[in-house]
């Protein structure tokens, strides 16, 4: 085994210097904190298309996978869609291993430096984030913002799950929204003859003849370098750079820094689109039979630049009924139910009934865990979906002309007939993201998907997602590829052992 990486060091001795009463929760975390990130990395290593691995050989008690260089990496075996801490150790030849970041280290492929220090920063972060946690699956909240607090460990299947470079923990605690805290957002004015304003822009952050820009504290100081008087105070939610402010909106605001994979700014172009998205998203609600809302976006303010904008949305809370809640799909795991086959089952159901029923439409979802949110019943049955941030959708101009959709004026990035850029997208976020993180491994995601697809319409689409292995995003090859952009796809062994069942 293995010394605590420098990260981990490093931010204990933070710790103790911001706040010592977490110290020793934080060092109790470590371990596990190590065995959640290997075991993400363990499943990239054993599914994605490593240039440098040549072979993977399943034996009786695990997985081999041969390197190029002639040596064995061994560990259990991998099912694609687990998401408990089930990996402890893995062997180098004969070397073991508990940790990610002294791993790629010991492996020494292309980038693994870079990599490797990333995983040693995600696992001290989510040890710290950890400590600070305080759930109680049976109360449930009555805010959006304490069903998004309640999301721990971020991206179930990402080893950059907890990365947050350039962010002290004093920084960590203050921002975090696992920590609850309250951030207190800048107004920074701008000439409005030089922001870009579409949508309906609050008379509250307007000031004569300029425009109030929202701007989160860690990028006044580390990006736009400049003092902003913190005067909006939000509570932040599992994305960080959105807040739900009290009584009004959620702001999403620009944070140019690399979270899991993609630097979180907000793009002039997202910016210009944003009132046809939220037309487009409108439109989609409408013809869904009441089983899916879009969460509008109020209005957009950009500086001319991605470092300087921000997007007022509404809370996918105003969709509830007295006595329901919206949860997001990453926070189910939070809400205490059973999660029965039955109730898996309905969940899947009501997620493919909506995201095929969108695709044939024209639009394919970006519906992973934290864009997705489902409407729970007094008694925890899901009833309907809703949907927010339309930034990350591909749209098909062919298949909304078919059905009599205006095809909206959007970035060209966003637009495609090819249905197999359509469907991963659908399949990737919904299938490989949302409903296996909630299932939690192959069988039980396979036997609800199953269930699920026995009463949907036979489309093109679905035979499409049943008789082929599940596209997903290339998670570590991302990160193992800096100087690549754009996103890297691969495929998994389909949920879906036996094909399309027959229907019910």
């Amino acid at each position: 085994m293995h010394r605590p990486p420098s990260a981990e060091a490093e931010v204990a001795d933070e710790l103790a210097a911001v706040r010592p009463g977490l110290v020793a929760r934080f060092t109790a975390e470590l371990p596990g904190a190590r065995a959640a990130v290997l075991s993400r990395l363990w499943r990239a290593l054993a599914h994605e298309p490593l240039p440098w691995i040549a072979g993977r050989d399943s034996v009786r008690d695990g997985l081999v996978l041969r390197l190029r260089d002639g040596r064995r990496l061994t560990g259990p075996a991998a099912d694609p869609y687990r998401t408990d801490a089930y990996v402890r150790v893995v062997r180098l030849d004969k070397v073991a291993y508990d940790d990610p970041a002294r791993l790629m280290a010991g492996l020494g492929v292309p980038h693994s430096a870079g990599f490797g220090a990333e995983l040693g920063h995600s696992v001290a972060s989510l040890a710290l984030s950890r400590a600070g946690r305080e759930n109680h699956p049976d109360e449930w909240p009555d805010s959006d913002w304490a069903w998004e607090q309640r999301v721990v460990d971020g991206h179930p299947y990402h080893p950059n799950c907890r990365s947050r470079p350039g962010f002290s923990v004093a920084e960590q605690l203050a921002y975090g929204p696992e920590h609850q805290p309250v951030v207190g957002l800048g107004l920074l004015p701008v000439p409005a003859d030089e922001c870009l304003v579409t949508g309906m822009w609050s008379r509250d952050l307007r000031d004569g003849a300029q425009v109030l820009l929202p701007v989160h504290p860690w990028q006044a100081a580390h990006v736009l370098k400049r003092p902003c008087e913190e005067r909006l105070a939000g509570h932040p939610l599992m994305s960080l750079r959105t807040l739900a402010v009290s009584g009004g909106p959620h702001v999403k605001t620009a944070l140019s820094t690399r979270l899991t994979s993609s630097v979180r700014d907000i793009s002039v172009a997202s910016v210009a689109a944003s009132a046809a998205l939220s037309s487009l998203g409108e439109e989609l609600a409408a013809r869904m039979d009441g089983l899916l809302h879009v969460t509008r976006t109020l209005g957009a303010a950009t500086a001319h630049s991605p470092d300087l904008a921000a997007v007022l949305r509404e809370s996918p809370r105003v969709y509830a009924n007295p006595g329901e809640h919206v949860v997001p799909v990453a926070a189910l795991a939070t809400t205490g139910l059973p999660r029965s086959p039955a109730w898996l089952a309905a969940l899947a159901r009501l997620a493919l009934t909506v995201g095929l029923r969108a695709l044939e439409l024209g639009v394919a979802l970006e519906a992973h865990g934290q864009n997705l949110l489902v409407v729970l019943s007094p008694a925890g049955d899901p009833l309907r979906l809703v949907y927010r941030d339309l930034a990350d959708i591909r749209v098909g101009p062919a298949r909304l002309a078919r059905h009599g959709v205006p095809v909206p004026e959007l970035p060209s990035r966003m637009v495609t007939d090819d249905a197999t850029v359509l469907r991963r997208k659908l399949f990737g976020s919904l299938v490989g993201g949302a409903l296996a993180s909630v299932a939690g491994s192959a069988p039980v995601l396979g036997a609800a998907l199953e269930e699920a697809v026995r009463e949907l319409p036979r489309t093109e689409d679905l035979r499409a997602l049943c008789a082929a292995p599940l596209p997903v995003k290339a998670l570590t090859v991302m990160r193992l590829a800096p100087d690549r952009t754009g996103d890297v796809w691969t495929v998994l062994p389909s949920p879906l052992t036996a094909g399309l069942p027959a229907p019910g």
